[in-house]
């Protein structure tokens, strides 16, 4: 499985969000907004794979966005 995380600037916080999960955190700084998103996923994957539901996974992230360069 390979999940997309898209990061942008809003009003001075950035955002980023895992499109096929639907996951979205934010940061101060677009580091911190990526750090918190893996935080997220991790967890949402975790919370999954309890009752079975995600089985085999290999967590592969692609950060897009303009910000994502400097991350």
């Amino acid at each position: 499985m390979q999940l997309t995380v898209l990061t942008w600037e809003e009003e001075g916080v950035y955002i980023s969000q895992c499109q096929e999960l639907e996951v979205a955190r934010c940061g101060d700084t677009p580091g911190e907004a990526l750090e918190n998103i893996r935080e997220a996923i991790e967890l949402y994957l975790e919370d999954a794979g309890g009752p079975g539901m995600l089985q085999d996974i290999r967590l592969v992230l692609t950060v897009k966005g303009p910000d994502a360069a400097g991350i």
